[in-house]
This record gives C-alpha cells, sequence and structure tokens, in this order.
C-alpha cells in the first residue's frame, strides 16, 4: 500500500518537478485523525541536490496538491514523544510545532531515520536539530532497516560493490521488493542446474524449455483421450439417475393433486369455525356492553324515592346528595353512539330527565329560600357596637356549607338554575356586607380625633359626618391648605397634630386588617360552595329527544377536547375574573367606602395622603393572593392614593414657583425655605424603612432643585435686603436641613448648598465690605501699574507721584480713629441687613474682618518692596484691626 501511494505521488507531482520520494508517511494532525495528508522527505536530482520535507494531499477528484513544503534548514527539533518503536506520534518544530499522528508504524520509523540521515549530510552540525524521544538505533547510519537488508545485497557488493550510499539507502527504502519463497527458490535452482549451458548459450536455453513445453502438452492430451470410455460410462450412469429423478417426480405431483382436496377441504372447515369463533365473540361483546349500559343506567330505588320525595332536613340530606351524585354520574355515563338508539336506553333517560327536573327545581326552591332567609336575618340584627370591628359571617358559612355538594350539582346538571341562585345569594348577602362596611367605616371615622379650627375636641357622630361634607365653618376663612411649602403659615388652614396623624395612621391599619380577614373569608367560602374554581359543562348524556344522533355526541366530545386544551393561564384568569366579579357585587360598596374615608380626611389635612399611601402599599404587597378581590380593591384604592399624593407634590412644586416675597424690611428665610423642614421631618417619619421611599426620594430631588433653582429669582424681587444676603441665609438653611436629615439621594444637593451659600457670602462682603482704605489702595495701584511698565520698585520713591511725600499724605488720611469709624457704620448696616433667624452676622463680620487683613497685609508688602528704609507705616496694626472688630462686635 505504501509502494503504491508513493509511486503515484511521484507520478503525480514529482516526475514533473524532476524531484524524487526518500520516504513517505501516511499522518493526520493528532486532535483530527480524520483529516489525512502525507510528509513527504524530497530531493532534487540537478542541478544540485536540495532536500526538502512537503505536506501532500489529496483532494477532491482524486487531486493530488503540494500543501506547504519546508527546507532542511528550518527543522528545529524532532520529538517522538516517547522511545518504544510502538508509538504512532512524533512531533515537528519548524516555523511552529505540529503534532502528528502517524497511521503506520514503519512508515513512521522509516520517515524520522531518512530525516535524521538527510540533516547529517546536507545541514551543518551546529545548526542540526535535537532529536528527542527517538530510539538510539534509528539515528545510525547503519540503520535497522539497512542492516535488515545486507544479506539481500551481499552478493552485489561483492561483485561490483555500491558507488554510493544514496544507492543503498534507496534500495533500502523502496518498498516494491519482494523476497522469493523458499519452494521458488528450489525449482529456480533446479531448473538452472540442469541448464548449465544456460548462462553462456541463451538460445538454446530457450529452445530446450520450448521443447519441454511441448511435451508437457502432448502428454495432457493422450491423458484426455485415454479417459474417453471413462467419460461415456459416466454419460451412462447420469442418463439412468435422470430417469429415476423423473419416475419419482411423477408419484410426487400424484400426491400434490390428492392432498390438494384435503386442502380445500380443510380450509372450509377452518373458515366455519372462525365465523363461529367470531359470533361467539361479539355476542360475548354484546352482552358485556349491554351489561355495563345496564348497570350504568340502573338507579336504585332508594335513589329514586329520594329524588322524586326529597328531603332537605339535616336528617334527610345525606340520602339526597347520594341520590343526586348517582343520577349525575347515570346521566354523565359514556355510552356508545349507537348504542343510545335503544329504546329501553331512551325511555331510562326520559326517566333521569324527569327525576332530575323534580331534584333540581326542589334544591333550587330550598337555597332560594335558605339565602333570602341568612340575608333577612342579617339586616335584622343590631348593629355591632362602636368597636372598630367588621362581623365576621362565619355562622351563614357553616349552615351553607352542608349544601356545598348539592350546590355543585346544581352547576353540573342545572346551569341555569345555578346562575340563578349565584344572583339571589349576591342580592342577599350584599345588603349585610353593605350595612356592615358603611356602619364600620363610619365607626372609623368616628375614632378619629379631629381637631377643630380655634379649639380640639373629639367629634361625635353627626358632627363628624358634617364636618367631613362641609368643612369647619369660620368667621375667617384660611386662603392655603395646611402645609403648602411656598405659602406663609400665617395663611395655612388648621392642620392635624402629629397626634392625631398617628391616631390616623393606627385606625387606618386596623380598618385595612379588619377587612382583610372578612373578605378573604368569603372569597374562599365562595370558591368553595359555588365551585368558582372548576369550569365544568352543564352534563353530559342529558339529551332526551329522539333524533339524539352520533353527530352530536361527537360535536360533544369536540368540545369536552377543546375544553381541555385552553391555556392554563387562560383557565385561570377566567377564574379570577369570575370570583372577583362575584365578590364585586356582594362588596359593591367597599371600594366607595375605602375611597370616601380617605379622601375626607385628606381633604382636612393633606399630610394624610402620604400616610395613607404607605399604609395601603404595604397590604398590597404582603396579600397572600395578589388575585384576590381585596388585593386588586386595596390596588385600586392605592391609584387614587398615589395620584393624590403625587397632586399633593405637584402643588408644592408650583408654590416653590409662584412663591411671593416676605414684606417685612428684613427678607430673611423664603417661604419654602422655612417650611421645608416640617415637611421634610414628617415625611422622613412617615416614609422611612417602607417599600414606598423611592417615591419619596423622586421628589425630595424635585422639590430641593426648584428650591435652589428659585432662591435667586425671590432674592431679586425683595426691595431692601441685598439679593446676596437672601441667598446666603436660605442656602446656609437648606445646607443645615439637609445635613439633618441624611438623605442618601440629597448628598450632593447639600454639598451644593454649600457651594452656594459661600459664593453668595463672599459676593456679600466684596461688595458691601469694599475697600475702606481706598485712597490707599489707588496709590499702590499706580505703584503696580509702573512696576509693569518697567519701573524699578526701588526707584518708585524718585517718581513725582508716587514720592515718599505723596505717600505719607495719602496715610495721614486714615487714621486709627476714623478707620474704626468707618467700620462701625459698616457693623450696623451688615445688622440691618442680616435677619435674626440664621445669626450669621458674626459669620460676616468675620469674614470682612479677614477681608480687611487680606487688604492691609497687601498695602504693607508694598511699602516694604518699594519704601524700604523709608520708615513709612500705616497709622494701625494688625492687631489694631482685630481689636476694632472685637470691640464692635462686642458692643452690639
Amino acid at each position: 500500500m505504501a509502494a503504491g501511494i508513493k509511486y503515484i505521488i511521484q507520478k503525480e507531482i514529482f516526475d514533473a518537478l524532476e524531484e524524487r520520494i526518500l520516504s513517505v508517511c501516511n499522518v493526520s494532525k493528532l486532535l483530527k485523525k480524520k483529516k489525512t495528508s502525507y510528509l513527504c522527505v524530497i530531493s532534487t536530482t540537478k542541478p544540485r541536490i536540495v532536500v526538502s520535507i512537503c505536506q501532500v494531499k489529496q483532494y477532491d477528484k482524486g487531486v493530488w496538491k503540494k500543501k506547504r513544503t519546508w527546507g532542511l534548514e528550518e527543522v528545529k527539533g524532532v520529538d517522538g514523544r516517547n522511545e518504544s518503536s510502538e508509538t504512532h506520534e512524533f512531533d515537528l518544530t519548524l516555523e511552529k510545532v505540529y503534532r502528528w499522528f502517524a497511521a503506520n508504524l514503519h512508515e513512521r520509523q522509516n520517515f524520522i531515520t531518512v530525516l535524521w540521515k538527510q540533516l547529517q549530510k546536507h545541514v551543518l552540525a551546529e545548526e542540526r536539530p535535537v532529536f528527542k524521544n527517538v530510539p538510539k538505533a534509528w539515528l545510525t547510519e547503519r540503520s535497522p532497516e539497512k542492516a535488515v537488508v545486507d544479506g539481500k545485497f551481499a552478493t552485489m557488493g561483492a561483485q561490483g560493490g555500491v558507488e554510493e550510499d544514496d544507492d543503498l539507502d534507496d534500495m533500502v527504502e523502496s518498498e516494491d521488493f519482494h523476497a522469493l519463497t523458499e519452494k521458488e527458490e528450489t525449482n529456480l535452482s533446479k531448473l538452472i542446474g540442469e541448464c548449465d549451458y544456460a548462462i553462456s548459450n541463451a538460445e538454446q536455453f530457450m529452445e530446450q524449455l520450448g521443447k519441454n513445453l511441448q511435451e508437457l502438452d502432448g502428454a495432457n492430451i493422450q491423458s484426455v483421450l485415454a479417459s474417453e470410455k471413462q467419460v461415456d460410462a459416466l454419460m451412462d450412469q447420469i442418463e439412468a439417475a435422470i430417469s429415476e429423478a423423473e419416475k419419482v417426480e411423477k408419484r410426487l405431483d400424484d400426491y400434490d393433486e390428492i392432498l390438494c382436496h384435503i386442502r380445500e377441504s380443510m380450509e372450509k372447515m377452518g373458515e366455519k369455525n372462525q365465523m363461529i369463533e367470531i359470533a361467539n365473540t361479539n355476542n360475548v361483546k354484546l352482552l358485556q356492553e349491554l351489561e355495563k349500559v345496564v348497570f350504568q343506567l340502573d338507579l336504585p330505588h332508594v335513589h329514586q324515592l329520594a329524588l322524586t320525595d326529597t328531603d332537605l332536613t339535616p336528617k334527610g340530606l345525606p340520602a339526597a346528595i347520594a341520590a343526586g351524585k348517582a343520577l349525575q354520574t347515570a346521566m354523565n355515563s359514556d355510552i356508545d353512539p349507537a348504542l343510545l338508539r335503544l329504546t329501553a336506553v331512551q325511555d331510562q333517560r326520559k326517566r333521569f330527565e324527569k327525576w332530575k327536573a323534580k331534584f333540581s327545581q326542589t334544591v333550587s326552591r330550598h337555597l332560594n329560600n335558605l339565602f333570602i332567609h341568612l340575608g333577612n336575618l342579617g339586616d335584622s340584627q343590631s348593629p355591632h357596637s362602636n368597636d372598630l370591628n367588621l362581623p365576621k359571617h362565619n355562622s351563614v358559612h357553616k349552615e351553607l356549607s352542608a349544601y356545598a355538594e348539592l350546590m355543585h350539582w346544581m352547576k353540573a346538571m342545572d346551569r341555569k338554575a345555578y346562575d340563578a341562585l349565584i344572583k339571589v345569594y349576591t342580592s342577599s348577602l350584599s345588603k349585610v356586607y353593605d350595612r356592615d362596611i358603611r356602619l364600620f367605616f363610619e365607626a372609623a371615622k368616628q375614632s378619629i380625633s379631629v381637631r377643630r379650627f380655634g379649639s380640639r375636641e373629639d367629634l361625635n357622630s353627626s358632627s363628624m359626618s358634617n364636618k367631613l361634607k362641609l368643612g369647619q365653618q369660620s368667621s375667617k376663612q384660611p386662603t392655603q391648605p395646611y402645609g403648602i411649602l411656598g405659602v406663609n403659615r400665617e395663611l395655612w388652614s388648621n392642620g392635624a397634630e402629629p397626634a392625631e396623624r398617628q391616631k390616623f395612621d393606627s385606625i387606618l391599619e386596623k380598618v385595612l386588617a379588619e377587612l382583610e380577614p372578612v373578605a378573604l373569608s368569603e372569597q374562599h367560602f365562595c370558591i368553595a360552595f359555588f365551585q368558582l374554581d372548576v369550569i365544568s359543562p352543564t352534563g353530559k348524556n342529558t339529551q332526551t329527544t329522539l333524533d339524539m344522533s352520533a353527530a352530536l355526541q361527537d360535536k360533544e366530545r369536540d368540545e369536552r377536547d377543546t375544553a381541555v386544551m385552553i391555556p392554563q393561564k387562560r383557565l385561570d384568569r377566567q377564574i379570577n375574573e369570575e370570583v372577583r366579579r362575584m365578590m364585586g357585587e356582594l362588596f359593591s360598596n367597599l371600594e366607595q367606602e375605602l375611597n370616601s374615608f380617605i379622601l375626607s380626611f385628606e381633604k382636612l389635612d393633606s399630610y394624610y395622603s402620604l400616610y395613607v399611601l404607605v399604609r395601603l402599599t404595604q397590604h398590597v404587597m404582603s396579600a397572600q393572593d395578589a388575585q384576590s378581590f381585596l388585593s386588586m380593591t386595596f390596588a385600586s384604592a392605592l391609584i387614587h392614593v398615589k395620584r393624590n399624593f403625587d397632586k399633593f407634590m405637584n402643588l408644592q412644586l408650583q408654590s416653590i414657583q409662584e412663591a411671593k416675597v416676605p414684606k417685612r424690611s428684613k427678607c430673611g428665610l423664603l417661604p419654602y425655605v422655612e417650611n421645608f423642614e416640617e415637611f421634610a421631618v414628617t415625611a422622613e417619619a412617615i416614609f422611612k424603612k417602607t417599600e414606598r421611599r423611592n417615591d419619596l426620594d423622586k421628589w425630595y430631588l424635585k422639590l430641593v432643585e426648584a428650591i435652589f433653582e428659585y432662591i435667586p429669582v425671590h432674592a431679586l424681587e425683595h426691595a431692601k435686603t441685598p439679593h446676596q444676603v437672601v441667598k446666603m441665609e436660605n442656602y446656609h438653611r437648606m445646607h443645615s436641613l439637609l445635613s439633618q436629615l441624611k438623605v442618601g439621594v440629597l448628598e450632593q444637593l447639600k454639598k451644593d448648598a454649600k457651594v452656594r451659600y459661600n459664593d453668595a457670602l463672599k459676593a456679600y462682603v466684596t461688595k458691601y465690605f469694599g475697600r475702606p482704605l481706598e485712597k490707599l489702595n489707588q496709590f499702590f495701584e499706580g505703584v503696580q501699574q509702573k512696576v509693569q511698565q518697567g519701573v524699578k520698585e526701588t526707584e518708585i520713591s524718585y517718581q513725582m507721584a508716587y514720592s515718599k511725600q505723596e505717600l505719607r499724605k495719602v496715610i495721614s488720611q486714615y487714621p486709627a480713629r476714623e478707620v474704626k469709624k468707618g467700620l462701625e457704620q459698616l457693623y450696623k448696616k451688615v445688622e440691618k441687613h442680616l435677619c435674626d433667624e440664621e445669626n450669621l452676622l458674626q459669620v460676616v463680620w468675620r469674614a470682612m474682618q479677614e477681608e480687611f487683613i487680606a487688604q492691609y497685609n497687601s498695602l504693607e508688602l508694598w511699602i516694604q518692596r518699594c519704601y524700604a528704609g523709608a520708615m513709612i507705616t500705616l497709622d494701625f496694626t494688625i492687631k489694631d484691626i482685630l481689636d476694632f472688630f472685637s470691640e464692635i462686635a462686642r458692643s452690639h
């Protein structure tokens, strides 16, 4: 195989290039053994010998092509991976490491040996690669392959020798040589021994061989002719055998004809037996079907009596329930459509319809009267006490639970009557729940103490109702709701005290907590009693008309199969909607009463909306059943509360934008800055560690950003107070408030407030402190200009306008007494500008002191630089300045 591949590759590729293959090895990449190729060691024949390594691959349609070629000098190393000769793997290090898997161990050994020899011949010793993990016997001039064939070439070496080692290597590497077998070698020696003249006279040897061949052919012909008599005898025996075989065949045909008649008879008998068995099987199946139908349509006499003469008292109720179930099972039995045409079956089904109608009418009438009675009983009960408790109707549920199975029967067998009973139940019990809920919320309103305008007292029932509807009448109506940031507190209406708000929050929590068990208890009862979590048909096999056909039955089955294939989510949604619809009819006034209760207190104090938002959210988030009626009701109320909350916050934001500047002589704090503390403290107390914290944080950002935006706007509107003072005082208050609140989202705004406050303080000091030593400052500004024009500082005193005498004249205009007097006037002006609430007078006065000292140091520096040695100084020192500021501050 290897020799054939070597011959093909040599012919297809290398003959045209005048190259010859020294060794070939079938290889594949180590991890991709399905993709094979051939590594060849090739050598050119002329003009000079160049040995290289080439990868050859066969592509589509049997085309052989070179894929890669490397010179011997590119070989950096050879790794046999293991010194064992049984290893198929080896690595070649060229421009990178190539890992190969050899298909044949002999090809691998031959390839490595030939590659080593060619490297030894054609590559310098210092550039030869390292061979690792390769048997040492392979890496010698006398390799194993050469030793094996030494005996075969011994004669050739003795006669003429081998001219080149390469020729010997090529012969060793050739895979076309096959040795003679021992028998062939013996025969050939014998033939040559008989013809000693064969070497000297080949023509005589050929002639002798031809004569021998003719003698052999003649002997064969004589042998054939001698055996002719034996052949004739053999032919006679064959003819006799054929004759006997024909006799046997004729006899077998006779037997077959006889057996054909027997087979037909047996087949007819088999068919008759098969028909008898089929008839018996059909009779058995028919009997089984009839017995099954009789069993399914048989209703015991005791159940018939219970259906016709129904007793729904506690004593007879179990029998009525058992009879109803038996009738339902019989009417819904799965009977083959063909059997429905039987007269007996149709008659029995007609009886079922009569019993069903009678039983359904009795049960429906009894439950209808029971529902009405329980509803009237609830209306006739005395109102509950003033305690804030919502009555629970467990006794009603307990009494009706005994009839739950009958109600399930009504749903399956008489849907029209079932729907009518649901309407009666909801209309009867809704009256009870409407009254209970109305009285419950009235009691809740009475439990909350509301502060009247002008005085505080607990409201009784009538005064509370009037106050919530009409509001407290007063001779002086407030113009704005309580707690609006942009409005002066004098214009606020009377709001609730913190204690009253806390009481409202606790009453609201109790109201919501009382509603939950009552609503959930009623919902669970309705689901179980009316089987609202089961979507069932009105019943199968309940038609009694004679034209009931298989088509109708098929239609029912298709509808049943379709109902089974309805997606589960769709069924759940349908069930939830049915439950909520029924609960909405039972608790028809719950949402209205809850919203009215909440709204009535929100009108008195807008801060109540914050309490309601947090409390309702807690109940919605902690609901056991998120799809329950009460949870959906709370969620609906929560939407209204959230809208009121956003409306209240938008009103706060709008009030900041439309705020009016106080008309007092000192502007002081703007209304929304002054009111923000109460708002923030109240909101933090309500929203701290609640699910609604993010809502408050969002509004915090909007409100504080609006405050920062409109402080400069409103600061310009006050006629008497400088706008720098207004900004300074209000930003100072906002920074103080934000530092106390420690709200994470307001940290950046707190830093912003600090920056704005410092900027306003600096602007005020710059404008109103100015430069008390104005002429001195102007004098040295001229000096500075001269220096910038190139006049040396030591030569300034020689300038006429800036001589020492001129400097002394200017200094003499600012004696210490006059400077102190000017500072006292400045202090009075600052005191007149600043308000008392923020206590910033000393802060501003200290900032002015630092500014004065900075100006003094600048003047002293210029005097020393330009008038050194002239003994010129100001009439006062820094210590005097500190004493001036300190005395003025203490005196006021």
